[in-house]
């Protein structure tokens, strides 16, 4: 009877065993389709990746080859000043854009390649946001005013990490004052669930219905990598890579013609709460 009831055990052990090696077989098997499913995607981008960097790099760069190229058929010594001038000109402004696309793509680099890591203070809202504000308003068109708005307290303080959270908003103004010749930028920042909205809207030219759906596709993780706007260079993806960081959410409106808004929520420690809406 003993040596029954051990059989049973045993039995009852290797159906255990054959189970858990049966389910386990099938956790691997799953996620190796899930490593082979990103690999592919992961190849994927960095083919988009490196044709779009290619395409944003050639042009500025032919651009200034050409005007180096007539500079040199003419002779500097026959170029009248205007010429002279009007070269200068054209090198300094695609010397600028190349500057600003390599700078841009570094930072994206260091984003991508390494864990966030935060270093979180409190600091006063209000303050914050009129250093971006004064930040803008000194790079906008003379016809554009950049303003703050906020039911919150000008008391109200936030703690969050200020070196991700300007580069997050450097970036969003940049594309605002880039597009905005007249009228207003306004930056709004609420509370909002147990975080913080920010909205950025602008009066601009809007975005074309081709531009919408590559951002769509940068803030739906499609391509993420893939470049928003050659004039914006990989300002958006690097916002949408802050905000993931910050386990936060990034949307976009816009209408040609008539401005765009870009909104983000990011968790976030509100201190005054009695003044809080």
């Amino acid at each position: 009877m003993l040596i029954y009831w051990y059989l049973v055990i045993l039995a009852f052990i290797l159906i255990v065993v054959a189970v858990c090696f049966f389910l386990m077989r099938r956790y691997y098997i799953r996620l190796l389709r899930y490593e082979v499913v990103r690999a592919r995607r992961s190849e994927h981008i960095k083919t988009v990746f490196l044709a779009n960097v290619s395409h944003a790099l050639r042009n500025p760069l032919h651009s200034i080859i050409n005007t180096c190229d007539e500079a040199l058929s003419i002779g500097v010594e026959d170029m009248k000043p205007r010429q002279i001038s009007d070269a200068f000109t054209q090198i300094n402004k695609d010397g600028n854009q190349l500057m600003y696309f390599i700078s841009q793509l570094i930072e994206l680099s260091n984003i991508e390649s390494n864990v966030m890591t935060f270093t979180l203070i409190e600091v006063n809202l209000a303050e914050l946001m009129q250093s971006y504000r004064r930040e803008a308003q000194r790079d906008a068109a003379d016809g554009v005013s950049v303003v703050v708005r906020s039911r919150l307290s000008p008391h109200c303080k936030g703690t969050l990490d200020t070196t991700l959270m300007y580069q997050l908003m450097k970036h969003l103004l940049q594309g605002a004052v880039r597009h905005t010749t007249e009228g207003t930028i306004t930056i709004d920042y609420e509370h909002e669930r147990q975080g913080l909205r920010v909205t950025v809207t602008d009066t601009g030219t809007g975005l074309s219905p081709e531009s919408q759906t590559i951002a769509a596709s940068v803030l739906n993780d499609n391509e993420s990598l893939n470049l928003f706007r050659q004039s914006s260079g990989l300002g958006l993806s690097i916002c949408k890579a802050i905000v993931d960081g910050m386990s936060g959410e990034m949307s976009l409106d816009s209408t040609p013609g008539k401005g765009t808004t870009v909104t983000i929520y990011f968790p976030c420690k509100l201190r005054d709460k009695n003044k809080l809406p």
